[in-house]
């Protein structure tokens, strides 16, 4: 039997990356139900959450929110609970309600024939959260999508797992949006949004989530970043202040939905950064690389 200092690491494709989970604390048997029940959790949330899964409370809702209350699971009311929170913290910048843009831009699947193909939705102000789990939408052209913001509630709830088994240390990874517990800390190395095969430095998170969003990327096409596919919703384009930001915060789900509202609001985000306890590193299309004062520490006097 392995002593119980030891750690287990496995990996598994979910939320259209790959999520990878390493604990220690525990025997080895221990151990992997944790992580068995730490991806059963992050599965439950891909299953509730995803755009693309008919029978997801995200598809119940875009069909029929419109036309009367829907009841939803308590996490993704959870997670509407605090996209609303961020859209009314954020002046409107971060916002759900933005399907119909990404599907005109072939960023998300078209609807099915019998919901009509909106060229301009409505806006996260117009979703109603009612007594009872219930969601409705004000007016007719909302639909939403929580791809800004799924992937780091799974995160969290992982980590929520792995915690009530009694592991003492851990890291849950899915595709650069982390959290890691315990007193030891995870190393972590940040890459240039400006040139995204540089490093820049290294970071410790300890107790901690860091997300990153930025341009899409493919070394073996070209040297930089492409155009991102976060969408203004203040304009309907995709044209984000920021190259590429990452946001370190206290919990997952705000630091992948805090890094939309970097994007596009750029140092005006600062407010809202504060307002939860989060700091930033984000990059301007000039190649100017700013930091909040939290990140001094994390980079090279260089960068």
């Amino acid at each position: 039997m392995r002593p119980a200092s030891s750690s287990v690491r496995r990996a598994q494709p979910l939320l259209g990356t790959f999520v990878e989970i390493t604990v220690t604390g525990g025997s080895t048997a221990a151990m992997h139900a944790a992580v068995d029940d730490a991806f059963a959790a992050v599965a439950m949330v891909h299953q509730l959450m995803s755009f693309h899964d008919a029978a997801s409370d995200v598809s119940r809702v875009n069909r029929r929110a419109a036309a009367e209350a829907v009841r939803v699971h308590p996490w993704t009311y959870e997670v509407l609970e605090v996209a609303a929170d961020l859209h009314r913290r954020s002046d409107g910048v971060f916002d759900v309600a933005i399907a119909p843009e990404l599907q005109a831009l072939g960023l998300l699947p078209p609807p099915p024939d019998e919901m009509p193909r909106l060229t301009r939705s409505g806006t996260a102000g117009a979703i109603e959260l009612l007594a009872d789990r219930h969601v409705r939408f004000a007016e007719p052209g909302v639909r939403i999508d929580l791809g800004g913001i799924a992937k780091g509630f799974a995160v969290d709830r992982a980590i929520g797992v792995l915690v009530g088994a009694g592991m003492i240390g851990g890291l849950v990874n899915a595709g650069g949006d982390l959290r890691s517990f315990g007193i030891d800390g995870h190393r972590v190395h940040l890459r240039d949004p400006r040139d995204p095969r540089r490093a820049l430095g290294t970071i410790t998170v300890n107790d901690v989530a860091l997300a990153t969003t930025g341009g899409r990327f493919d070394p073996f096409l070209e040297a930089g970043p492409r155009r991102s596919a976060v969408i203004d919703p203040r304009c309907r384009e995709a044209v984000p202040a920021i190259l590429g930001a990452t946001v370190r915060a206290p919990s997952c789900v705000l630091a992948d939905a805090l890094t939309k509202v970097v994007m596009l609001a750029g140092e005006r985000a600062l407010t809202v950064l504060d307002q939860h306890a989060a700091g930033a590193m984000f990059s301007s299309p000039d190649g100017t690389l700013t930091t909040t004062s939290d990140w001094v520490d994390a980079l090279p006097p260089s960068a």
